[in-house]
């Protein structure tokens, strides 16, 4: 919660009294004030603020109108308008439904792809990799292949709790089994594997990780310190889903692989527009972790869903020690945003009831080398398929396999271009490829 209330309690004095008040005849909708309150915001904000064209605020109904009329879109993907609870409750990990993504092989079979552990499938033993063959006795795999994602929503029904729907698997040993299945509220798992691989290089620690939330510092402590204890010399970090998240959470990932004497050292760097730019630009340097590893390299995987905080990461610790990434080029996103709760704070009601966060981006991160600015992604060293025939953490899985083959010293890029599965997560997600920085003030 100390995120919410430091980024939300923002002093934004510039924006008041400069603004004509509406005739009193007309009602001035919540949703008007919030687009006249991102306007405003983004014309000293926003990092591309001198390509923002002239607009007539007035021709736009909301908030979310007016930002795409305002987006730089040579670039920007990535800002958004989102409701205030919808958002706080997705950062601190709460999840609504099965908890299950599912994707298509090289054969035309759905399968799953991951699965949180609250999911009451979790329990019965389902994992990746095993086939989705039906759903409430409709084959999926046509679906997906159809690419048909309105079918595929329309038959998993609503992100409600209480929905329930019947999966006929097939199991890695071929057998058959069907479950019905209840979806409902639970907190994700930000960790998705966490274990030790004994290999000829050494004990290498192996963490596929998600997403960089609330809960994340926590499931990260744990897994560091089993990797402390059994001594790993090697990590392997999966990152083929993560689409980021909190600073914070990257700034504690990136300084579990170094020492505690790098916490004089720079993290990242934060870059904002010439208007703030003066006064925000800002360093962060490593932070002290429970169980830093004091490694000289690491391995990353990544597919293009690899954004934002996952690129932190990988970009951060590469002035410091051996960063080999296999898989795909990320996603290529090198910037960032700080967010916004509106109505805005104000003298005369300085807690305000919040119903929208804006999130426009506000700064570019680099690293202490000052590289960064990879909008093209971040390239593999090898390149290697997201292998969903295969778990988390299982030696055979392409990717992993192909980390393996770098420290071993066997490493072989595969000479056919990597194959990007259809994946699809349930209902309607919230914004993503996300990089949220701590709260700012606005001065005259």
């Amino acid at each position: 919660m100390k995120r919410i209330l430091l980024i939300s309690a923002l002093i934004i004095p510039i924006f008041f009294g400069c603004r004509e008040e509406p005739d009193p005849i007309d009602e001035y909708t919540l949703e008007e004030r919030a687009r006249d309150g991102l306007y405003d915001l983004m014309k000293y904000v926003y990092l591309w603020y001198n390509t923002m064209p002239t607009v007539k605020v007035s021709d736009y109904e909301g908030p979310e109108e007016i930002l795409e009329a305002l987006r730089f879109k040579p670039k920007d993907m990535w800002s958004f308008v989102a409701d205030w609870e919808s958002f706080m409750a997705s950062m601190e990990g709460s999840f609504v439904g099965h908890g299950i993504r599912m994707g298509l092989d090289g054969d035309n079979n759905v399968r799953v792809v991951s699965l949180y552990e609250g999911s009451d499938l979790w329990p019965r033993g389902v994992r990746r990799g095993w086939i989705v063959k039906e759903i409430n006795g409709t084959a999926i795999a046509p679906i997906f292949i159809s690419g048909n994602n309105t079918a595929y929503n329309n038959l998993m029904g609503p992100s409600t709790a209480g929905v329930t729907n019947t999966f006929k698997f097939q199991k890695p040993d071929g057998t058959e089994v069907t479950y019905t299945a209840v979806k409902s509220s639970f907190t994700i798992n930000s960790v998705t594997a966490a274990k030790t691989l004994d290999l000829t290089s050494g004990k290498t620690g192996y963490l596929a990780f998600e997403t960089f939330i609330d809960p994340s510092e926590q499931e990260l402590n744990e897994a560091f310190a089993e990797f402390k204890a059994n001594s790993v010399t090697d990590l392997i970090i999966d990152l083929r889903y993560n689409t980021g998240g909190y600073m914070d959470i990257a700034q504690q990932l990136s300084s579990f692989v170094l020492t505690w004497d790098d916490t004089t050292s720079v993290c990242y760097k934060l870059t904002y527009n010439s208007l703030v730019g003066p006064e925000w630009n800002e360093s962060y340097n490593f932070v002290k972790t429970q169980s830093p590893l004091g490694l000289d390299r690491v391995v990353f995987i990544t597919t293009r869903s690899s954004a934002s905080a996952s690129e932190v990461v990988i970009n951060s610790l590469m002035p410091y020690v051996d960063v080999m990434i296999v898989g795909d080029t990320t996603h290529g996103k090198p910037a960032g945003m700080n967010i916004w709760g509106f109505p805005f704070p104000s003298d005369s009601d300085p807690e305000p009831d919040y119903k929208y966060v804006f999130a426009p981006i506000t700064f570019e991160y680099l690293n202490a080398m000052e590289q960064g600015r990879f909008y093209d992604g971040i390239a593999p060293d090898v390149r290697a398929e997201d292998d969903i025939t295969h778990d988390f953490g299982d030696p055979e899985e392409a990717s992993l396999k192909a980390a393996i083959g770098i420290l071993e010293g066997t490493k072989a890029a595969p000479a056919a271009p990597v194959r990007r599965s259809r994946i699809w997560s349930e209902g309607s997600q919230l914004p993503t490829e996300l990089f949220l920085a701590p709260p700012q003030q606005f001065k005259k």
